[in-house]
């Protein structure tokens, strides 16, 4: 009797990753009210570039909107002004240029009308808005794969960071609101309320300003992010978040204020 070979059981197609339970919408809003859900989900959900675009177009368009507000106010344009004024004034102080040269600056500053700030602000939120998430994205994947021993993909920070970016449209809302109540060009929710009159080249008054209720949010959230992604403790990995933000800031203030020994400023 002839035995039929019995063919060989195939084994099932390997489970997709499970779409995400929570909408697009939810994620965004829950951000800000439950991001251990929000990431959690990311962590396990099939990617998804809206993810990190979403919150990046909200960030610049909420810029954009606020630069225009910001700008068209007499008041900041004249504190804008000032700033250019008594920058020129430092330079004349210290012998870096005559009077006369200094006439001519006020002149060009004057007639500039602040165009330096508005460039710096147009197009400055688009670098904030698409490279932030790429590049803490990276951090993220470095630290939580070295660090932390955590696997999961590249873009999975990407999206975390990207989702943690709604904090900073928020923040843009806020700022501005501040800015325009007060008609400080200078105004955040951060110790620098308390002075009287915020000086950028002071670097005292640059930490003041590094304690911003936002970006501290921000830095909390995207601690949580971070946790989740690797599996690591809260604590760990917000050591990690604050330690890499508090040494580039350093790093920020310190060159700004090698920049201004340089030139005088």
């Amino acid at each position: 009797m002839n035995v039929e070979p019995s063919s060989p059981i195939s084994e099932p197609p390997p489970a997709a990753p499970p779409t995400s339970a929570i909408s697009l919408a939810g994620r965004l809003m829950n951000v800000f009210a439950a991001p251990g859900e929000v990431f959690s989900e990311v962590k396990t959900a099939t990617p998804s570039v809206a993810n990190w675009l979403v919150p990046a177009v909200l960030f610049m368009v909420l810029s954009w909107l606020s630069a225009g507000l910001i700008y068209s106010q007499p008041a900041i344009r004249q504190q804008i002004s000032e700033l250019s004024t008594k920058a020129i004034d430092r330079q004349v102080e210290k012998g870096k240029i005559s009077s006369t040269q200094a006439e001519s600056a006020r002149a060009a500053a004057e007639n500039l009308g602040g165009v330096g700030y508005e460039i710096g602000a147009a197009v400055g939120p688009v670098f904030a808005a698409f490279i932030s998430p790429f590049l803490g994205g990276l951090i993220f994947w470095l630290v939580g794969s070295f660090a932390l021993k955590g696997n999961f993909p590249y873009m999975k920070g990407v999206e975390t960071v990207g989702l943690s970016n709604m904090i900073l449209a928020l923040g843009v809302i806020v700022k501005t609101l501040l800015i325009l109540i007060t008609g400080n060009l200078f105004a955040s929710l951060s110790l620098t309320l308390v002075l009287k009159e915020f000086d950028p080249q002071n670097p005292v008054h640059s930490l003041l300003a590094m304690m911003d209720v936002m970006i501290w949010w921000q830095l909390i959230v995207r601690s949580i992010g971070l946790a989740r992604l690797s599996g690591a403790s809260l604590g760990k990995a917000a050591a990690w978040i604050f330690g890499i933000w508090i040494a580039l800031m350093g790093v920020m203030i310190g060159l700004g204020a090698a920049v201004r020994a340089a030139f005088g400023g």
